[in-house]
């Protein structure tokens, strides 16, 4: 690998149209994963939440990463923005959650990209977890070669898959047969039940425009990852709703659509295969599929790993993830955490490696808009280059709003995720407590400015801040026990069964119920502990 220096990433001179491709691959690669919401919301319904959230959640994550990205273009991204905004605890935390869920979610795509490869050509497990192996020992090679070569590769990709999109619309817009908006809703099924059925999906769907901020310090002009933000945003959008409302439109079959690559799956490969008259085409559309989850994992690789990178280089992780290679100058340590983290990962189900990973996802970028919110105040309009518009009332509602659809978004997603995230949530103050004290954090960096109490080795009022922390917890896991068992009281049971193979309703709700009791009493506890430890250094005059 060459020898091993520290924080000396090396500078790529990357072109907008190379970011543009990443970010398409980070946040989209076509519209796999659109079929399951069909049946579960009903066409209408899909098409709509694929208008509407790009609004209340793509536009304000993407717009905050293009003000914050243009105003402060360093490593580590939106990571960094936090810790400014709202201080090395918080900063941790979205740095912690961020980097669980990159690795899990990158472990995704290889699962997926494995499930497609499997269905196309009959591999036994075994072969398909030796294809997930090679995938993995590929674009771990890409990566190790920076930033530039990675994004050459999603460039390519992301060709592809827009040609093939592309096609899928022109070809099932010239053979309408049916109102692509019909029905509605699944007959019989109430608003809500199909509103939480596709919510969840569509905010993944519009996720992952912050994560590109985090190799501005591998770009030689930081500068044209917003400008690269800004045409993405509308690409990835005309990517889920064209090809899915000219499908739904020319091949209907709302109540059969599902995710997959044989004949005997309706979706967006069936529009070809019917209209265009040759099997061939779901062989193009498999390998493409394919193509498309290497194209994320890709893309993760470069750009998920960094924010662990930061961290060591904030003193609030192991220093040894703190290298780069000389030749190529990649922090090289996290990309090989994060290929063996997938090597274990991708041997287990899509839906087990999920559980965890959505509420890390929507909690990290709820504390991006907060930061947003608050930068807004802080910056200088000076050493803003790229300003959204809109007066105050506007830019309040418009960050404030995607927090509620995050919250609601959450509730809705069932209670195994809810458990999950909350079991995901609390490891960020645990690491943070282990790291800080081991490491020393941003007070080794600069003891002026972030001083510690002498007693807990913290940063002063850490202690105070995680009872705040425990506050959020317990309130949230309140909101879940109410909400979870008459939203789900129905039908939860028989599904849990069916998905776990045990009846395991009661003991989940139990669980979040005793986040709750816990949550109230940690938060009681360390506010208690805080007032006297923090109230006898002053008396000390520390």
């Amino acid at each position: 690998m060459g020898e091993d220096i520290t924080l000396e990433v090396k500078k790529h001179d990357v072109k907008v149209s190379t970011l543009v491709f990443m970010i398409f691959c980070i946040c989209a690669a076509g519209a796999y994963g659109i079929e399951a919401m069909i049946p579960s919301c009903g066409p209408g319904l899909t098409l709509v939440l694929l208008m509407v959230i790009p609004f209340v959640w793509g536009m304000p994550m993407a717009f905050a990463s293009v003000e914050l990205g243009a105003a402060r273009p360093v490593e580590g991204g939106f990571y960094k923005w936090i810790q400014e905004a709202l201080g090395e605890f918080w900063g941790f935390q979205a740095g912690w959650w961020k980097t669980i869920a990159n690795f899990i979610d990158s472990s995704v795509y290889v699962i997926l990209a494995g499930t497609y490869f499997a269905l196309m050509t009959g591999a036994s497990d075994m072969q398909r977890y030796a294809f997930q192996v090679i995938i993995i020992f590929i674009f771990v090679f890409i990566n190790l070669r920076g930033v530039h070569e990675s994004g050459k590769i999603s460039t390519i990709i992301g060709t592809c898959i827009l040609l093939v999109f592309g096609l899928i619309t022109v070809v099932g817009f010239l053979n309408v047969k049916m109102n692509p908006f019909t029905p509605f809703m699944p007959p019989g099924q109430d608003a809500l039940t199909s509103i939480g059925a596709g919510i969840a999906i569509g905010i993944w769907m519009y996720s992952g425009y912050e994560a590109m901020s985090a190799i501005s310090g591998e770009v030689s002009n930081p500068k044209v990852i917003p400008k690269a933000t800004l045409i993405a945003v509308p690409l990835i959008a005309a990517t889920y709703i064209l090809p899915t409302a000219a499908s739904l439109a020319s091949i209907g079959q709302w109540e059969s659509w599902q995710e997959g690559i044989t004949d005997e799956v309706v979706g967006y490969g069936t529009v070809l295969s019917t209209y265009l008259e040759h099997s061939i085409w779901f062989i193009v559309f498999g390998v493409v599929a394919v193509l498309a989850q290497c194209s994320i994992y890709n893309t993760w690789m470069a750009a998920g790993t960094r924010v662990l990178f930061a961290l060591s280089d904030d003193n609030l992780a192991p220093k040894f993830i703190n290298k780069v290679n000389k030749k190529h100058g990649v922090p090289y340590i996290p990309i090989l955490i994060m290929a063996a983290v997938n090597l274990i990962l991708c041997s287990f189900e899509f839906t087990v490696v999920l559980v965890i990973e959505v509420l890390l996802i929507i909690a990290t970028q709820i504390l991006l808009f907060i930061t947003m919110l608050v930068m807004r105040k802080r910056i200088p309009d000076s050493e803003r280059p790229l300003k959204i518009p809109g007066p105050k009332l506007f830019i309040s509602i418009f960050f404030t709003l995607p927090i509620i659809v995050g919250v609601i978004a959450y509730l809705l997603n069932g209670t195994d995720y809810f458990l999950g995230g909350l079991i995901g949530l609390i490891s960020g103050p645990i690491a943070y407590f282990i790291f800080k004290r081991k490491y020393g954090g941003l007070y080794k960096i600069n003891p002026e400015n972030n001083p510690i109490n002498d007693t807990t080795k913290m940063a002063k009022g850490d202690l105070y801040r995680i009872a705040g922390f425990f506050v959020v917890v317990c309130i949230l896991a309140l909101l879940g026990s109410l909400f979870l068992p008459w939203y789900e009281g129905s039908w939860g049971p028989e599904y849990y069964l069916e998905t776990y193979g045990a009846d395991i309703f009661v003991s989940l709700l139990n669980g979040i119920k005793a986040f709750a009791i816990g949550g109230g009493i940690l938060a009681v506890v360390f506010w208690i502990i805080a007032k006297k430890l923090e109230h006898s250094e002053e008396k000390r005059g520390i």
